[in-house]
Protein backbone atom coordinates (compact mmCIF):
# COMPACT_ATOMS: atom_id res chain seq x y z
CA UNK A 1 0.00 0.00 0.00
CA UNK A 2 2.94 3.01 1.14
CA UNK A 3 4.85 1.44 -2.45
CA UNK A 4 1.64 2.49 -4.16
CA UNK A 5 1.12 5.86 -2.75
CA UNK A 6 5.39 6.41 -3.25
CA UNK A 7 4.68 5.89 -6.71
CA UNK A 8 1.70 7.99 -7.11
CA UNK A 9 3.68 10.76 -5.05
CA UNK A 10 6.67 10.57 -7.24
CA UNK A 11 4.45 10.41 -10.76
CA UNK A 12 2.73 13.41 -9.70
CA UNK A 13 6.05 15.05 -8.46
CA UNK A 14 6.56 14.31 -12.23
CA UNK A 15 3.37 15.91 -14.00
CA UNK A 16 4.52 19.24 -12.22
CA UNK A 17 7.86 19.10 -14.02
CA UNK A 18 7.09 18.11 -16.98
CA UNK A 19 3.48 20.16 -17.45
CA UNK A 20 2.87 23.85 -16.84
CA UNK A 21 3.71 23.47 -13.16
CA UNK A 22 7.49 23.24 -13.04
CA UNK A 23 7.52 26.66 -10.90
CA UNK A 24 5.47 24.53 -8.01
CA UNK A 25 8.32 21.89 -8.43
CA UNK A 26 11.05 23.91 -7.98
CA UNK A 27 9.29 25.37 -4.96
CA UNK A 28 8.76 22.36 -3.38
CA UNK A 29 12.46 21.32 -4.31
CA UNK A 30 13.48 24.55 -2.18
CA UNK A 31 10.79 22.74 0.66
CA UNK A 32 12.69 19.66 0.60
CA UNK A 33 15.96 20.97 1.09
CA UNK A 34 15.11 23.45 3.99
CA UNK A 35 13.29 20.51 5.78
CA UNK A 36 15.66 17.61 4.92
CA UNK A 37 16.36 17.06 8.87
CA UNK A 38 12.89 16.60 10.10
CA UNK A 39 12.77 13.26 9.54
CA UNK A 40 15.69 12.80 12.02
CA UNK A 41 14.35 15.32 14.11
CA UNK A 42 11.18 13.78 15.59
CA UNK A 43 9.00 14.43 12.54
CA UNK A 44 5.86 16.35 11.75
CA UNK A 45 2.96 13.92 13.13
CA UNK A 46 -0.55 14.80 11.98
CA UNK A 47 -3.56 13.59 15.28
CA UNK A 48 -5.93 14.64 12.18
CA UNK A 49 -4.37 12.42 9.78
CA UNK A 50 -3.58 9.41 12.00
CA UNK A 51 -7.43 9.62 12.99
CA UNK A 52 -8.85 9.18 9.53
CA UNK A 53 -11.82 6.42 9.28
CA UNK A 54 -9.98 4.84 6.59
CA UNK A 55 -7.29 3.28 9.09
CA UNK A 56 -10.30 1.73 11.19
CA UNK A 57 -11.23 -0.13 8.14
CA UNK A 58 -7.66 -0.90 7.59
CA UNK A 59 -7.20 -2.49 10.82
CA UNK A 60 -10.72 -4.11 10.86
CA UNK A 61 -10.17 -6.17 7.37
CA UNK A 62 -7.01 -8.18 8.72
CA UNK A 63 -8.29 -7.61 11.61
CA UNK A 64 -5.40 -6.34 13.83
CA UNK A 65 -5.68 -6.29 17.11
CA UNK A 66 -2.74 -4.69 19.90
CA UNK A 67 -2.33 -7.14 23.28
CA UNK A 68 -0.87 -5.24 26.37
CA UNK A 69 0.81 -7.51 28.44
CA UNK A 70 2.12 -4.92 31.11
CA UNK A 71 2.58 -1.51 31.93
CA UNK A 72 4.80 0.99 30.63
CA UNK A 73 5.43 3.36 32.65
CA UNK A 74 5.11 6.93 30.72
CA UNK A 75 7.73 8.74 32.93
CA UNK A 76 10.80 6.19 30.91
CA UNK A 77 11.23 5.86 27.25
CA UNK A 78 11.48 3.08 25.18
CA UNK A 79 12.96 1.02 22.20
CA UNK A 80 10.48 -1.29 21.08
CA UNK A 81 11.69 -3.99 19.12
CA UNK A 82 9.13 -5.28 16.57
CA UNK A 83 9.07 -9.05 15.22
CA UNK A 84 9.23 -10.10 12.35
CA UNK A 85 9.15 -7.73 9.30
CA UNK A 86 6.60 -10.09 7.24
CA UNK A 87 5.99 -8.36 3.74
CA UNK A 88 3.41 -5.73 4.44
CA UNK A 89 4.70 -4.42 8.39
CA UNK A 90 0.84 -4.23 8.57
CA UNK A 91 0.62 -4.72 12.18
CA UNK A 92 3.76 -2.05 12.75
CA UNK A 93 1.72 0.71 10.46
CA UNK A 94 -1.99 -0.39 12.31
CA UNK A 95 -0.76 -0.40 15.40
CA UNK A 96 1.93 2.60 15.84
CA UNK A 97 0.96 4.86 12.68
CA UNK A 98 -3.15 5.06 13.41
CA UNK A 99 -4.96 6.04 16.53
CA UNK A 100 -6.89 4.75 18.79
CA UNK A 101 -4.91 1.61 19.81
CA UNK A 102 -1.82 2.61 21.42
CA UNK A 103 -2.73 5.48 22.81
CA UNK A 104 -5.85 4.03 24.89
CA UNK A 105 -3.75 1.15 26.09
CA UNK A 106 -0.29 3.01 26.68
CA UNK A 107 -1.96 6.68 27.41
CA UNK A 108 0.92 9.31 27.85
CA UNK A 109 3.09 7.50 25.62
CA UNK A 110 3.96 8.71 21.77
CA UNK A 111 5.02 5.98 19.52
CA UNK A 112 7.29 6.47 16.22
CA UNK A 113 8.22 4.10 13.59
CA UNK A 114 11.59 4.52 12.79
CA UNK A 115 11.72 3.54 8.70
CA UNK A 116 14.13 3.23 5.98
CA UNK A 117 15.66 6.86 5.01
CA UNK A 118 15.39 6.48 1.55
CA UNK A 119 11.68 6.70 2.39
CA UNK A 120 12.27 10.18 3.59
CA UNK A 121 12.86 11.26 -0.49
CA UNK A 122 10.48 10.95 -2.27
CA UNK A 123 8.27 14.00 -3.08
CA UNK A 124 5.02 14.38 -1.39
CA UNK A 125 5.24 10.86 0.19
CA UNK A 126 7.68 11.89 2.72
CA UNK A 127 4.66 14.64 4.24
CA UNK A 128 2.95 11.50 4.65
CA UNK A 129 4.36 9.09 6.19
CA UNK A 130 6.17 11.99 9.10
CA UNK A 131 2.10 12.91 9.52
CA UNK A 132 1.60 9.30 10.61
CA UNK A 133 4.41 9.34 13.01
CA UNK A 134 7.20 7.53 10.85
CA UNK A 135 10.08 9.01 11.31
CA UNK A 136 13.97 7.92 10.07
CA UNK A 137 15.74 5.31 11.18
CA UNK A 138 19.66 7.09 11.49
CA UNK A 139 21.13 6.81 14.69
CA UNK A 140 20.34 10.22 14.85
CA UNK A 141 16.49 9.64 14.33
CA UNK A 142 16.90 7.17 17.02
CA UNK A 143 18.71 9.45 19.68
CA UNK A 144 16.82 12.27 18.95
CA UNK A 145 13.44 10.04 20.31
CA UNK A 146 14.90 8.59 23.16
CA UNK A 147 16.35 11.82 23.97
CA UNK A 148 13.82 12.98 25.37
CA UNK A 149 14.19 14.36 29.22
CA UNK A 150 10.57 13.76 30.40
CA UNK A 151 9.97 10.27 29.04
CA UNK A 152 7.28 9.24 27.52
CA UNK A 153 8.22 8.76 23.90
CA UNK A 154 8.56 5.01 21.94
CA UNK A 155 10.95 3.81 19.26
CA UNK A 156 9.40 1.12 17.40
CA UNK A 157 12.27 -0.63 14.85
CA UNK A 158 11.30 -3.34 13.11
CA UNK A 159 14.62 -5.28 13.79
CA UNK A 160 14.78 -7.61 11.17
CA UNK A 161 14.75 -5.05 8.38
CA UNK A 162 14.22 -5.58 4.80
CA UNK A 163 16.67 -8.73 4.98
CA UNK A 164 13.85 -10.49 7.26
CA UNK A 165 11.12 -9.92 4.57
CA UNK A 166 12.79 -12.38 2.34
CA UNK A 167 12.05 -15.17 4.99
CA UNK A 168 8.25 -13.81 5.55
CA UNK A 169 6.12 -17.34 4.64
CA UNK A 170 3.68 -18.50 6.00
CA UNK A 171 4.24 -20.13 9.16
CA UNK A 172 8.08 -18.91 8.81
CA UNK A 173 9.49 -18.25 12.18
CA UNK A 174 12.88 -16.77 11.20
CA UNK A 175 13.93 -13.76 12.46
CA UNK A 176 17.16 -11.88 11.68
CA UNK A 177 18.40 -11.17 14.67
CA UNK A 178 21.74 -12.52 16.04
CA UNK A 179 23.96 -9.76 14.92
CA UNK A 180 21.51 -6.75 14.90
CA UNK A 181 22.69 -5.31 17.94
CA UNK A 182 22.93 -1.87 17.55
CA UNK A 183 19.45 -1.49 18.54
CA UNK A 184 20.86 -2.82 21.88
CA UNK A 185 23.54 0.03 22.19
CA UNK A 186 20.94 2.83 21.48
CA UNK A 187 18.81 1.51 24.48
CA UNK A 188 22.29 1.63 26.52
CA UNK A 189 23.31 4.80 25.48
CA UNK A 190 20.37 6.94 26.29
CA UNK A 191 18.69 4.20 28.98
CA UNK A 192 15.80 3.68 27.53
CA UNK A 193 13.68 0.34 28.56
CA UNK A 194 13.06 -2.50 25.97
CA UNK A 195 10.40 -3.94 25.07
CA UNK A 196 10.17 -6.95 22.95
CA UNK A 197 7.34 -7.04 20.47
CA UNK A 198 5.70 -10.03 18.40
CA UNK A 199 3.21 -9.60 15.91
CA UNK A 200 1.25 -12.98 15.32
CA UNK A 201 0.00 -13.74 11.50
CA UNK A 202 2.49 -11.11 10.02
CA UNK A 203 4.01 -13.51 7.75
CA UNK A 204 0.53 -15.07 6.79
CA UNK A 205 -0.81 -12.23 4.86
CA UNK A 206 1.07 -12.92 1.24
CA UNK A 207 2.55 -15.85 0.00
CA UNK A 208 6.16 -15.34 -1.39
CA UNK A 209 7.81 -17.46 -4.30
CA UNK A 210 9.92 -19.97 -3.25
CA UNK A 211 13.47 -18.61 -2.47
CA UNK A 212 15.69 -20.96 -0.12
CA UNK A 213 18.96 -19.87 0.99
CA UNK A 214 21.40 -20.65 -1.60
CA UNK A 215 18.84 -20.50 -4.36
CA UNK A 216 19.72 -18.13 -7.40
CA UNK A 217 16.30 -16.42 -6.52
CA UNK A 218 17.57 -15.82 -2.92
CA UNK A 219 21.37 -14.63 -4.00
CA UNK A 220 19.72 -12.22 -6.32
CA UNK A 221 17.37 -10.87 -3.95
CA UNK A 222 20.49 -10.40 -1.52
CA UNK A 223 22.20 -8.85 -3.46
CA UNK A 224 19.64 -6.75 -4.66
CA UNK A 225 19.15 -5.66 -1.23
CA UNK A 226 22.53 -4.65 -0.77
CA UNK A 227 22.60 -2.14 -3.71
CA UNK A 228 19.32 -0.53 -2.64
CA UNK A 229 19.32 -0.72 0.51
CA UNK A 230 15.49 -2.45 0.50
CA UNK A 231 14.46 -6.14 -0.60
CA UNK A 232 11.96 -7.12 -3.27
CA UNK A 233 10.19 -10.24 -1.87
CA UNK A 234 8.36 -11.75 -5.21
CA UNK A 235 4.71 -12.30 -3.63
CA UNK A 236 1.17 -12.43 -4.04
CA UNK A 237 -2.48 -12.97 -2.27
CA UNK A 238 -6.14 -12.44 -3.39
CA UNK A 239 -7.75 -10.26 -6.03
CA UNK A 240 -10.53 -7.08 -5.23
CA UNK A 241 -13.38 -10.19 -6.08
CA UNK A 242 -11.59 -13.62 -6.03
CA UNK A 243 -8.89 -15.33 -3.73
CA UNK A 244 -6.52 -16.93 -6.07
CA UNK A 245 -4.52 -14.21 -7.01
CA UNK A 246 -3.73 -10.77 -6.53
CA UNK A 247 -1.53 -8.24 -4.67
CA UNK A 248 -4.28 -7.46 -1.98
CA UNK A 249 -3.36 -9.16 1.31
CA UNK A 250 -5.26 -12.18 2.94
CA UNK A 251 -8.02 -11.57 5.70
CA UNK A 252 -5.65 -13.03 8.46
CA UNK A 253 -5.49 -12.11 12.02
CA UNK A 254 -2.53 -9.59 13.27
CA UNK A 255 -2.24 -9.92 17.39
CA UNK A 256 0.70 -7.89 17.94
CA UNK A 257 1.66 -8.52 21.52
CA UNK A 258 3.62 -6.55 23.50
CA UNK A 259 6.13 -7.94 26.31
CA UNK A 260 7.09 -6.28 29.74
CA UNK A 261 9.59 -4.15 29.43
CA UNK A 262 13.35 -4.77 30.23
CA UNK A 263 15.04 -1.99 32.72
CA UNK A 264 18.34 -0.53 31.29
CA UNK A 265 20.28 1.66 33.08
CA UNK A 266 21.79 4.56 30.99
CA UNK A 267 25.41 3.76 30.21
CA UNK A 268 27.10 5.91 27.39
CA UNK A 269 29.64 4.30 26.26
CA UNK A 270 28.69 0.36 27.09
CA UNK A 271 31.70 -2.33 26.15
CA UNK A 272 31.01 -4.94 23.92
CA UNK A 273 30.01 -7.72 26.79
CA UNK A 274 27.91 -5.59 27.66
CA UNK A 275 26.01 -4.75 24.52
CA UNK A 276 26.08 -8.67 24.17
CA UNK A 277 25.01 -9.51 27.29
CA UNK A 278 21.84 -7.49 27.13
CA UNK A 279 21.18 -8.88 23.72
CA UNK A 280 21.34 -12.33 25.09
CA UNK A 281 18.49 -11.16 27.80
CA UNK A 282 16.40 -8.95 25.13
CA UNK A 283 16.66 -12.96 22.98
CA UNK A 284 15.25 -14.77 26.24
CA UNK A 285 12.74 -12.31 27.22
CA UNK A 286 11.33 -12.52 23.32
CA UNK A 287 11.42 -16.12 23.23
CA UNK A 288 9.66 -16.21 26.51
CA UNK A 289 6.97 -13.65 25.23
CA UNK A 290 6.58 -15.98 21.60
CA UNK A 291 6.33 -19.11 24.11
CA UNK A 292 3.74 -17.70 26.53
CA UNK A 293 1.22 -16.45 23.92
CA UNK A 294 1.81 -19.13 20.39
CA UNK A 295 -0.82 -20.97 21.62
CA UNK A 296 -3.36 -18.65 21.68
CA UNK A 297 -3.10 -17.93 17.99
CA UNK A 298 -2.68 -20.97 16.63
CA UNK A 299 1.18 -21.78 16.51
CA UNK A 300 1.82 -25.44 16.91
CA UNK A 301 3.14 -26.71 20.57
CA UNK A 302 6.63 -27.85 19.17
CA UNK A 303 7.02 -24.92 16.97
CA UNK A 304 9.96 -22.20 18.34
CA UNK A 305 11.26 -19.01 16.97
CA UNK A 306 14.46 -19.61 14.84
CA UNK A 307 17.14 -16.64 15.62
CA UNK A 308 19.57 -16.07 12.40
Amino acid sequence: FLSLVAEFCCGFFVILILGNFWFLAVLYLLWLYLDWETPSAGGRRSQWVRGWTVWKYFREYFPIHLIKTSELNPNHNYLLGFHPHGVLVAGAFGNFCTDPPFKNLFPGLTPYLHIMPIWFGCPFFREYIMSAGMVSASKESVSHVLNNEGGGHASVIVIGGAEESLNAHPGSLTLNILKRKGFIKMALKHGAHLVPVFSFGENDLFKQVANPKGSWLRNVQERLQKIMGFALPLFHARGVFQYSFGLIPYRQPIHTVVGSPIPVKQNLNPTSEEIDQLHALYLQKLKKLFEDHKSNYGIPAHKSLIFE
